[in-house]
């Protein structure tokens, strides 16, 4: 049996959230703050039996935020279950308690928690007259979160995520109309506390790795503690009586030390001395705190470990902090197959964040080795080396957007084909991608070198800050991982950078073309044609897909760059290309040409000359805050990066200012008068149109103001 849904409604920063779970292990992905913990907290709430009963008792922090005013709504989470054993006890449970019947025997099985208001709040709502605004306002002001109950239920075939379910079973608010029917049949049958799938489920959770060695030294989180006392519950006392005897003579022996009785006959006399007998206390004893009940005496125990070549055993606390997760880990995962080997009819194991302070060779090995028998295993990771050894398909994105979580499934509606083509390419660097908040495809090592330096240069922001992954395909081949971009799987903004190859040069033929002139004539035509059936397939790939758009380079990115205006900033390369004076002053006569075909030509020759890569390097080096970038560059920038935000504009303005400010060769006053409307403008006092004008006003020379004339 194992988890195949997690449904959401209303629960934290998930508004409607459906998870889905394959058998296995499945990797949970996203951002800080998109809602990792918080979905491994729903999964405790239905299946992990150390949580305190009072962690049941929802608040009213634990309702989504998007609804505003939380009261009367509901918090639902809801859990399918898959493969059910036809085992007969496990058959028994699940058709008294959650399960869903086909044929006789029941192959899924439901089980929910509903946080909903009690019965006579939902006939208080009930009873309002259809649109009755007031009366609803009036009805809602009086709720408190202890008008509310927690139920369980079980047997449920109705989907949560549907809106119109929703106004069903809880009431539509706008239109103030409340079901009449106080409890359902849709939300399935109540399932009493005895039933609990629970008590019935081996379910471990590893969270994740933030003081080790304070869990070690706490005896409620120390995981050797917990191994322990799960093994000590099977010893025989019997047994145990000969080490009991042995503790009882090891602290007799001690008391009895002569030095031991004469400090403590002194320690009370000078007790007697300074208050007297009347405050001195009753009884006073010198001895070992060793206990000799097994529970006890297990937690004076401590784990020593060998780390280094040298032949010394430290404890947890002098461990690198690698090494003390990893040890955490392994004992985390040892409490697990003790837990197992109950024989519960469902084993899950969930861990958050493992990754913590382990090298990647480790993450790597360890998390392509996690694989038990019968055993469920859901992680969330930030490691792209974790996520990698995980398949496509049993990876679920979480995302934010306008203050809600979303949740994607990369492979949804993908045929294997497809999927497979996926899989083979997510390796450590590219499967990135993944986590991001938005990316930018390119095709080449020119682009992914000079694209981030331009953008820092230009705008005094990273593609970091701007929540942008590059991601160099190294081929022209986008359409293999473009697909993931797509309202059925991943809701996030993708850009593709590419090159049309458009002919700089005359490619008609002439019998008097020599032989390389011909070769290169042939070679501008193909490239072309690839091109344009290239530009044809992209359009098409994102006609009707707005999380996909695709921009090109008449040429290729050295010529356009060339095109856009940074002539001066490839003349400033050429003596570290070449060596030959005769060749950079050649060279700099085509580039300064203003002729396409020859500068065009000579700077695909550097490149060449010293590798596209290398060039990149080269030119990186040169690039200022007075680079012009290109506008197909600027274009896919900005539609993965929407919308800009007036935080965003303000620090790139403020960044120009600054630039302008070293250069000397404005007024202090020019300076400080732009930066007091750069703060009208981050507080909302003057828009972006106005800010513009003032910029451009000020600074009319400065670069920046060509790229804000086009928002």
């Amino acid at each position: 049996m194992h988890i195949s849904k997690l449904q959401l409604v209303n629960y934290r920063n998930f508004k409607c959230a459906n998870v889905i779970f394959n058998k296995g292990v499945n990797t949970i992905i996203g951002e800080n703050g998109s809602g990792k913990t918080n979905l491994f907290r729903a999964l405790r709430l239905l299946l992990d039996d150390t949580l305190l009963r009072a962690a049941y008792r929802l608040d009213e922090k634990d309702f989504h935020r998007g609804l505003g005013d939380w009261r009367g709504h509901w918090i639902v989470i809801s859990l399918e279950f898959d493969e059910v054993s036809q085992d007969e006890a496990i058959q028994s449970l699940f058709l008294h308690g959650t399960g869903n019947i086909a044929d006789g025997a029941i192959g899924k099985a439901t089980y929910n928690l509903i946080f909903r208001p009690k019965a006579a709040v939902r006939r208080t709502l009930a009873d309002l007259a259809a649109g009755d605004t007031v009366g609803l306002a009036e009805a809602r002001s009086k709720i408190t979160v202890s008008d509310y109950e927690t139920i369980f239920t079980g047997k449920s075939t109705t989907n949560f995520l549907d809106p119109e379910i929703y106004r069903q079973l809880v009431g539509d608010f706008d239109a103030v109309i409340f079901p009449q029917e106080l409890t359902s049949p849709a939300i399935g049958g109540i399932i009493p506390g005895m039933l609990s799938i629970s008590r019935e489920v081996c379910f471990t959770f590893v969270q994740a790795l933030r003081d080790v060695v304070a869990d070690f030294q706490n005896n409620r989180t120390n995981p050797l503690l917990t191994l322990l006392k799960c093994r000590s519950g099977a010893i025989d006392p019997q047994s145990f009586e000969p080490i009991t005897a042995l503790v009882k003579g090891l602290n007799d022996a001690i008391e009895g030390l002569p030095d031991v009785g004469t400090i403590r006959t002194d320690i009370r006399d000078t007790i007697t001395d300074a208050a007297g007998e009347t405050y001195s206390p009753r009884s006073l004893s010198i001895r070992s705190d060793l206990s000799d009940e097994a529970d006890r005496l297990f937690q004076s125990l401590k784990l020593f470990v060998g780390e280094s070549e040298e032949e010394y055993e430290g404890a947890i606390h002098e461990l690198s902090l690698g090494g003390a997760n990893l040890i955490y880990l392994t004992l985390k995962l040892l409490e697990f197959k003790y837990q197992k080997q109950k024989e519960s009819f469902a084993n899950f194991l969930v861990i958050e964040e493992p990754e913590a302070h382990i090298h990647t060779h480790i993450q790597k090995t360890l998390f392509d080795r996690l694989n038990f028998d019968d055993t469920q295993i859901i992680y969330s990771t930030h490691s792209t080396h974790i996520s990698e050894v995980n398949n496509v398909v049993n990876i679920n994105i979480l995302g934010r957007q306008d203050g809600r979580c979303e949740v994607f499934q990369p492979s949804a509606g993908l045929d294997p084909i497809q999927i497979g083509n996926i899989q083979r390419y997510l390796d450590a660097v590219r499967s990135n991608l993944l986590f991001a908040k938005s990316v930018v495809l390119v095709e080449g090592d020119a682009e992914e070198i000079l694209i981030p330096i331009l953008i820092k240069k230009v705008f005094g922001l990273s593609l970091d800050e701007l929540g942008i992954s590059l991601i160099n395909i190294r081929s022209t081949g986008f359409e293999n991982v473009a697909v993931l971009f797509h309202k059925e799987r991943i809701r996030k903004r993708c850009a593709i950078i590419t090159d049309l190859d458009r002919a700089f040069i005359d490619t008609t033929k002439s019998i008097l073309d020599s032989g390389d002139e011909a070769a290169a004539k042939k070679r501008a035509l193909g490239a072309q044609i690839a091109g344009l059936r290239r530009e044809a397939a992209l359009k098409e790939l994102c006609d009707g897909n707005p999380w996909l758009t695709a921009h090109f380079a008449d040429h290729t990115f050295e010529v356009d760059f060339v095109s856009a205006g940074n002539v001066s900033t490839v003349v400033s390369v050429l003596s570290e290309v070449y060596k030959d004076s005769r060749t950079i002053a050649t060279s700099k006569m085509e580039l300064e040409s203003g002729d396409i075909a020859r500068f065009g030509t000579r700077v695909l020759t550097m490149a060449r000359y010293a590798g596209k890569g290398w060039f990149a390097i080269i030119l990186g080096r040169m690039i200022t805050p007075e680079t012009v970038i290109p506008d197909y560059i600027l274009d896919a920038i900005f539609q993965a990066h929407i919308p800009v935000s007036i935080q965003t504009w303000a620090r790139v303005l403020d960044y120009r200012v600054s630039v302008i400010a070293a250069s000397q060769l404005h007024a202090s006053g020019d300076i400080d008068a732009m930066r007091a409307q750069i703060r009208r403008y981050h507080r909302g006092e003057i828009d972006f149109a106005g800010v513009r004008a003032e910029m451009l006003q000020a600074f009319p020379a400065d670069g920046i103001n060509t790229i804000l004339a086009s928002f």
